[in-house]
């Protein structure tokens, strides 16, 4: 038979071992988890349970972990959460579609800050932020015969002036898990700027007659420009290839289809804010700007 003590002692153990097993499940740290992983668990549940309980089942001195409350963050650690703050708010104007080449460019231009990327990927890396959907929608290609015409372009990618080659396509927005809107942007194919862009639930000709009038409106054209397309059939209908000729613009087609970068809120982030590599780090409206000024 127990006595009433043995009994309490009992009890006391038995209760010291359900706290310990809570402590274990609250902690999330395994039997190989790193000291540093151990004190963060320790300083987050210090207000739940007695800190000389957590260090004993954690396995972490006392002496240890009164060090690690009263440590000052070294110059490193208060940099890096200053960059951290700078990256995130780079991260929330491009809403996730810039890489690390553009976040170092983007940080010597507006904050003065030259890090290499590198660091930038750990420290974006340790922020874990949250990626953006890659699901597509299905395009349905058209079939019917089509006539062919020439690409006038020819890979010359880099004319010598605004207003000599246009480009266009389409591309899609998400709003919600299955509903997508579509764009349609052109682009000035010297500055890598976006002079027209309009938004429809329809990816049909009307939505390519739109977009060019509002370029032709914006920029009027006194000389004949190369247009290039894909060979989608909305650029190779009747009424876009009128449009084309009522304004002296010559039709170029690729060979494959090439998808533009059009981006959400162009005139806020794609002008006005996204560095181009073409554009040795400047941004459309800034190699615009450079450009007129030096005539």
């Amino acid at each position: 038979m127990l006595t009433a003590k043995q009994i309490q002692e009992l009890q006391k153990r038995n209760a010291q071992l359900e706290e310990e097993n809570l402590i274990l499940k609250k902690s999330e740290c395994h039997i190989h988890a790193k000291l540093q992983v151990r004190l963060k668990a320790i300083y987050r549940l210090r207000f739940e349970h007695t800190t000389v309980m957590l260090c004993r089942v954690l396995h972490v001195n006392r002496s240890t972990y009164c060090n690690f409350i009263n440590k000052r963050p070294s110059k490193r650690e208060v940099e890096n959460q200053r960059l951290r703050k700078l990256l995130l708010e780079i991260y929330m104007k491009a809403k996730k579609r810039i890489g690390t080449r553009a976040f170092k460019i983007i940080l010597l231009r507006d904050y003065g800050v030259n890090i290499s990327e590198g660091r930038i990927l750990r420290l974006l890396k340790s922020m874990t932020l949250p990626k953006m959907s890659t699901i597509k929608p299905c395009f349905k290609s058209n079939k019917s015969p089509v006539f062919s015409s020439d690409n006038l372009l020819k890979q010359e990618f880099n004319p010598n002036s605004p207003n000599q080659v246009w480009t266009t396509d389409f591309t899609y927005i998400s709003i919600g898990a299955k509903r997508h809107f579509y764009l349609c942007a052109i682009l000035d194919l010297y500055l890598r700027k976006c002079i027209a862009w309009k938004v429809s639930d329809r990816i049909d000709a009307k939505l390519t007659c739109d977009t060019l009038e509002i370029a032709i409106n914006k920029r009027k054209p006194k000389e004949p420009i190369i247009f290039h397309s894909d060979q989608g059939s909305q650029f190779k209908s009747a009424s876009f290839r009128k449009l084309l000729d009522e304004h002296q613009l010559l039709a170029s087609y690729s060979i494959q289809e090439v998808q533009l970068s059009c981006f959400e809120y162009i005139e806020q982030f794609y002008n006005n804010y996204n560095p181009h590599s073409a554009n040795k780090g400047l941004t459309p409206n800034q190699k615009e700007e450079n450009y007129f000024k030096k005539i």
